[in-house]
């Protein structure tokens, strides 16, 4: 997996996302009863992002961060819409646009089948360049479908953000840029094993479950039950598919 450059600023941004996101109990820790990921992976770790738009100040601090860091690293003045992915980008995707003073869509994940039978809702940002927004991402590919809509009806997109990416199944870069589309994210599962350095939120069995699992998460995917390599998510996709 390619790892990404960071700065200072993107350190320091992805420690306090993590604090944030253990103080208001987002983090999951459950090595005993591993969680079953959309993608089919099995994972000792889930992230709640759903979470932070109950707690405003935390929300603000996040979507300052977000903004921020495409400012960075995009530019500001380089985007000129944002589209939310239904449904848990729909709020980021808000709160930065607005922070942006830019005009914002949401994309489905299927057309809701009567009325326009829109893919996208809000306006269609044709012609425009549009940051696809989401909470977070495993590996992907969910970021793909929601970029492919943008384009089809006119929209350039080349980036993506997430509050949070996984950071430890494969295949996550290689994806995305093979359509040209760059990812952003605030925090990974490493910069929250960090974060928990400054408080013992969870116990010292929990946390060597859980690094176990971010040194081979492959090995421990299929060890537990779930599927074991990039090959089988790609089939387990496809299946999803054609259901």
């Amino acid at each position: 997996m390619t790892v990404r450059h960071m700065t200072d600023w993107d350190r320091d941004a992805a420690l306090t996302t993590a604090r944030i996101l253990l103080e208001i109990k987002a983090v999951n820790f459950r090595p005993e009863e591993p969680y079953t990921l959309t993608s089919g992976w099995k994972s000792p770790v889930y992230i709640d992002c759903r979470r932070i738009i109950y707690f405003p100040r935390a929300r603000a601090k996040i979507s300052d961060l977000a903004v921020e860091m495409i400012g960075r690293h995009v530019g500001y003045e380089t985007i000129e819409a944002v589209a939310g992915g239904e449904t848990a980008g729909i709020p980021y995707a808000a709160w930065m646009s607005e922070r942006m003073n830019l005009p914002m869509s949401y994309v489905r994940k299927k057309p809701k089948g009567f009325g326009r039978n829109a893919l996208i809702e809000g306006d269609v940002p044709e012609g425009k360049h549009t940051l696809l927004v989401e909470d977070l991402t495993t590996d992907g590919q969910s970021k793909i479908k929601f970029a492919q809509s943008l384009r089809d009806a006119g929209a350039f997109c080349n980036h993506a953000f997430v509050v949070f990416f996984y950071g430890v199944f494969p295949g996550a870069f290689e994806t995305l840029s093979k359509m040209d589309i760059t990812l952003h994210y605030l925090c990974t599962w490493w910069e929250v094993l960090e974060a928990c350095k400054d408080k013992p939120y969870f116990s010292e069995a929990a946390m060597a479950g859980v690094r176990d699992f971010l040194e081979d998460p492959m090995k421990w995917s299929a060890r537990h039950g779930g599927i074991g390599s990039a090959e089988e998510a790609a089939a387990k996709r496809l299946d999803a598919e054609r259901a």
